[in-house]
């Protein structure tokens, strides 16, 4: 196991496998019951699925394809998307996921953080924050998918979500998104530098040294791999795939 997670972060539309570039035209990947099994393969630490959708459609998460990711699935796996109140998030954590994911949610009903840190821990809670930079370089906040700017500054903002109880942060780039352009290294520092619950790094990845530089740079906690790990080289088709561990563990190390 490695001593930094990297960790597989896979979007989801219903249960349909797709890849987005900065937010927009998911491209089609294919069955994440397929690419669970070949993860597993991988011997992958950790998965996480997001349905991208589920909110902004105002739907509920897929129970049916959760229940099937799950029994797949050998190793820890969080979900995000659609998740509304504390009882939907104990279902999917029921089905067997060991972490929720939320986001706009927050912004609605802030106690949602407690109300599922107090069922199932503060570990199994990850507050979500997808961040654009403005014409001007400010970081800001965005929900519902990246369609809606929230009045929220950043630093504050995450700051808040420690303190509502948040046992980490998935802070994905949207700018970065899908571009294998390398993480933004200055928004995860700036966010680590804040609070002191680990932070997930999402948005960019396109090489190891993506991730060495984020975690030796930025302080990241953990790192997530979109586009890498889903596709065989950026421009080019599908294949699910994961970094070299021994090559992950000597620059990581």
């Amino acid at each position: 196991m490695l001593q930094t997670r990297v960790i597989p972060c896979l979007q989801l539309i219903g249960d349909s496998l797709v890849k987005t570039v900065k937010f927009k035209k998911p491209g089609y990947i294919g069955d994440p019951i397929n690419t669970v099994r070949i993860f597993n393969e991988l011997e992958v630490d950790e998965l996480c699925f997001l349905d991208i959708r589920a909110t902004l459609e105002n739907r509920n998460p897929d129970f049916d394809i959760l229940h099937q990711i799950a029994d797949e699935c050998f190793m820890p796996l969080a979900y995000g998307g659609g998740v509304k109140d504390a009882t939907t998030a104990q279902r999917i954590l029921s089905i067997g996921f060991e972490k929720i994911i939320i986001n706009s949610v927050i912004l609605q009903r802030p106690d949602i953080i407690g109300e599922i840190a107090a069922h199932s821990g503060v570990q199994s809670v990850v507050a979500s924050v997808d961040v654009k930079k403005n014409i001007w370089g400010k970081y800001q906040v965005f929900s519902q998918d990246g369609t809606k700017k929230e009045d929220k500054d950043l630093i504050s903002w995450v700051q808040k979500l420690e303190e509502l109880g948040a046992g980490e942060i998935l802070l994905t780039s949207m700018d970065k998104d899908g571009t294998w352009e390398g993480f933004d290294i200055e928004l995860v520092r700036q966010v680590t530098n804040s609070v002191s619950i680990p932070v997930i790094a999402n948005g960019g990845a396109g090489s190891i040294a993506d991730i060495e530089n984020v975690v030796k740079q930025a302080h990241a906690s953990a790192v997530a791999l979109g586009s890498m790990v889903v596709y065989q080289k950026k421009g080019l088709g599908v294949l699910v795939n994961f970094p070299d561990k021994e090559k992950l563990s000597n620059v990581l190390s």
